[in-house]
C-alpha cells in the first residue's frame, strides 16, 4: 500500500508523519516541486529583516531526516503536472508516472501576481524560501531607498515592518478600506497609528491598476512587494475530478476526504469549515494547514478522524504591536445574518506598577443569543494570551456570560485582577443589560 503525498510542506509533511506513526508498514512517497521541505514559511519577513540571519535556520528537516528518521521517500524538484485517478498514478513533469493507493493533496497556495508590471525585476513575492533569499539579494545588490508593499495583509505589514527596519521608505496600498482582511475599521486605525509612528505610510482605498518600472500609483519607488492575496493550487486536482467549493479552493469533508474515493486534500488548496458560519472558508493559514494535513494522514492511513474547523484566529506583529483577530467583525457577522453588536475597550496589560501597556480588547456578540462571534487584541503586551481566549471562547460557543466568568490567573507581572478580556465581557453586557450589571 502507498501513500502518495503532493506537497512537502507544512498540511503535506503533517499528513505524512500522522500516517507514519499509525502505520509502520505504510510506503509513504512525498513529492515537492521545490529545491526545500519543511521550512517555516511565516519566518521569511524576519529573514528579509536580518533577525533571522541564513535561510537555512527556517528548514525545520530535510529530505534526508525523513528518509533515516521516519521513513518517509521525499523527493524534491518533483513537479507534478497530471493525476490520473482511474490508473492511480501521478505524471510529473520529467515524464515519470508514480504509483499510489491512496492520495493527500497538499498543493498549497500561490500569491496573486494578476497584476501588469509584476514579472519587473524589481518587484518580488514573499511565499517560499527562494522568494526570501532572492529579495535579500537584491536589497544587499542594489540597496533600494523606496519600497510599495500592495497588500495589507499578514504579509504586506511583516513586509512593511521588515524593509522599514532596514531603512527604507515604505508606503503600503491595499484596495478596501480594511487592513488584515478584517472589517473592522477601529482595528484599521489602531494599525494606521502604529505604521504613522514608525513612518509607513498606509494607503486603503488604493486599488493598483499595474506597476511601472519607477513607481505605482503615483508613487516612485525601486523595490515592490507583491502581498496581495493567495489564490489556491487547485488545477491539476480540478482536471484530474476533484470539486471545488464556493470558495474556489477544494471540496473536502471534515475527513479531508474529496469526492474521490481514496483522495484527500488538505492545506491552502482546501477549504475548511468555519464555526461561526458554519459553512466552507478558505483561511489559508499555516496552523490550519498543519492541522488538516495531521488529519488528512490519519483518514489516508486507516484511522477514522476529523477536523472540526477553524474560527479564522491570527495575529501579527506590527512594530511590535501585537494585532490578533478571530472570528467575525460585526459588519462581517451582520452580513452572515447575525445580529451582532461589539464592545471595545482598553485597558492595562498587567498592574501600572509593573509597567502594563495598555491593551485594546473588542467582544463581538450576537445579541439576541449572546453568543460570542468575534473578537480582536490590539497592543504591544499580552494581545497573544487574549486573542487565543477568546478563539477558545469561538470554539465552545460560549456566550457572554460565561466569558465573564472565566477564571483567569492573576498576579501582578503577568495581567490585571480584572483581565482586558473580562472587562469587555463586563462592557459587553452593560451595553445590552445595564440594569444587571453594577
Amino acid at each position: 500500500m502507498r501513500l502518495l503525498v503532493i506537497g512537502g510542506v507544512a498540511a503535506g509533511l503533517s499528513a505524512a508523519a500522522r500516517a507514519r506513526r499509525l502505520d509502520p508498514g505504510l510506503e509513504i512517497v512525498v513529492l515537492e516541486r521545490g529545491a526545500t521541505v519543511s521550512y517555516g514559511a511565516c519566518g521569511l519577513p524576519y529573514f528579509v529583516e536580518g533577525r533571522v540571519r541564513r535561510a537555512e535556520q527556517l528548514i525545520v528537516h530535510t529530505p534526508e531526516y525523513f528518509r533515516k528518521e521516519r521513513n518517509i521517500t521525499v523527493r524534491t524538484g518533483a513537479a507534478v503536472v497530471s493525476i490520473a485517478h482511474p490508473r492511480r498514478e501521478v505524471l510529473l513533469e520529467s515524464g515519470e508516472r508514480v504509483h499510489y493507493d491512496r492520495l493527500v493533496v497538499a498543493t498549497g497556495a500561490r500569491p496573486r501576481t494578476n497584476i501588469p508590471g509584476a514579472d519587473l525585476p524589481h518587484v518580488f513575492t514573499l511565499h517560499t524560501l527562494d522568494d526570501a533569499e532572492r529579495l535579500g539579494n537584491y536589497l544587499h545588490a542594489r540597496r533600494p531607498r523606496r519600497a510599495v508593499v500592495i497588500g495589507g495583509g499578514y504579509i504586506g505589514l511583516e513586509a512593511a515592518d521588515a524593509l522599514r527596519r532596514r531603512g527604507l521608505a515604505v508606503t503600503v496600498l491595499e484596495q478596501s478600506p480594511f487592513v488584515l482582511h478584517r472589517e473592522d475599521a477601529a482595528l484599521t486605525g489602531m494599525v494606521r497609528e502604529r505604521l504613522e509612528r514608525f513612518r509607513v505610510e498606509l494607503r486603503t482605498n488604493t486599488p493598483v491598476p499595474g506597476i511601472e518600472p519607477d513607481g505605482v500609483a503615483g508613487i516612485p519607488c525601486d523595490l515592490v512587494i507583491l502581498a496581495a492575496g493567495l489564490r489556491p493550487n487547485v488545477e491539476i486536482a480540478v482536471e484530474a475530478g476533484i470539486e471545488v467549493g464556493r470558495t474556489g479552493a477544494l471540496s473536502v469533508d471534515d475527513r479531508m476526504q474529496t469526492n474521490l474515493a481514496g483522495v484527500y486534500a488538505a492545506g491552502d488548496c482546501a477549504e475548511a469549515l468555519h464555526l461561526i458560519t458554519e459553512r466552507p472558508a478558505y483561511i489559508p493559514l499555516g496552523t490550519t494547514a498543519n492541522k488538516m494535513g495531521r488529519v488528512a494522514g490519519a483518514n489516508a492511513a486507516g484511522r477514522p478522524e476529523r477536523f472540526g474547523g477553524v474560527v479564522g484566529t491570527a495575529i501579527v506583529s506590527v512594530f511590535g504591536m501585537g494585532a490578533g483577530i478571530t472570528g467575525l467583525s460585526a459588519d462581517q457577522a451582520r452580513r452572515e445574518g447575525f445580529s451582532p453588536t461589539s464592545a471595545r475597550i482598553t485597558a492595562p496589560s498587567r498592574a501600572g506598577y509593573f509597567g502594563g501597556k495598555p491593551l485594546t480588547v473588542e467582544l463581538v456578540a450576537d445579541a439576541g443569543t449572546h453568543r460570542l462571534i468575534g473578537g480582536s487584541v490590539c497592543g504591544e503586551e499580552g494581545a497573544e494570551g487574549r486573542i487565543n481566549v477568546i478563539a477558545t471562547a469561538l470554539h465552545n460557543r460560549m456566550r457572554v456570560e460565561d466569558m465573564e466568568q472565566l477564571d483567569l490567573a492573576y498576579a501582578p507581572p503577568f495581567a490585571t485582577v480584572w483581565d482586558p478580556v473580562l472587562v469587555a465581557a463586563q462592557q459587553w453586557l452593560k451595553q445590552r443589560q445595564p440594569q444587571l450589571v453594577r
